[in-house]
């Protein structure tokens, strides 16, 4: 089901590319695989889809060396508590999509000087206003991407957020248009050490829409590995965040 599942979310991308005029190969696959076991990433890694993402530094460690004969790239996606930065570290993370605040980035800064090492990193905007949603506010993007330029081991290549999670999936379209149009004042900066190359957004459910608003990463789980125990909220909100 899984491999199905992949062709299924290749041919949505493809129609959703060729309306919006865009290259395919301009759309990286993420594969979200919170509360997915490894033996079904595993089916995922050896369909050719390499780049998975997930959302707890516990999970991560669970099923790290069961994987690691599939050579995943890994990114972390959750939201991340500093005091968990240490153990993220002992990982081959290749980039943290989730940095939204800039005492974050200081201790992951600190931590990489000391072992001699660079990171990607995104800048996690909360385009939707939503109290229960991490991110910068989108007023506040630029300022932080400015400060964060400044640590010599962050590498920013690019923004991230979460669209407004509705039945309605036109609702997220504004939450994408906005990273977009934060992306285009960030490069106008011309910052060094920056690039927002990359705009990670777009999820099972509007996947279409992000790829027309210039995603270029999507984050796909319940597409692919089928539906969690847990609502997508559960994962973003404050109160109930267990990491």
């Amino acid at each position: 089901m899984v491999t199905e599942n992949l062709q299924a979310i290749k041919q949505r991308i493809e129609n959703a590319c060729k309306k919006a005029g865009r290259d395919p190969r301009e759309v990286k696959v993420l594969l979200a695989t919170k509360t997915v076991p490894a033996d079904r990433i595993q089916l995922a890694l050896q369909a050719g889809y390499t780049l998975i993402g997930e959302n707890k530094v516990q999970e991560l460690s669970q099923k790290y060396e069961s994987l690691q004969p599939l050579q995943p790239t890994h990114h972390f996606i959750g939201h991340l508590q500093t005091n968990k930065i240490k153990d993220l570290l002992k990982y081959n993370i290749t980039c943290i999509q989730s940095v939204d605040r800039f005492d974050l980035a200081c201790k992951l800064h600190h931590r990489l000087q000391a072992q001699g090492r660079t990171m990607d990193i995104m800048i996690q905007v909360n385009t939707s206003a939503e109290d229960s949603k991490f991110g910068v506010a989108p007023e506040s993007t630029i300022d932080l991407v400015q400060r964060i330029a400044g640590l010599h081991t962050l590498k920013i290549r690019g923004l991230m957020t979460i669209g407004l999670l509705s039945a309605d999936i036109e609702q997220a379209r504004p939450c994408f248009r906005l990273l977009k149009q934060i992306q285009q004042q960030i490069k106008a900066f011309n910052i060094p050490n920056v690039s927002v190359s990359e705009l990670s957004m777009g999820m099972s459910g509007d996947l279409e829409i992000a790829i027309e608003e210039g995603a270029t990463i999507i984050r796909i789980g319940t597409a692919v590995f089928g539906k969690r125990r847990y609502p997508d909220s559960y994962y973003w909100n404050e109160s109930a965040y267990v990491q």
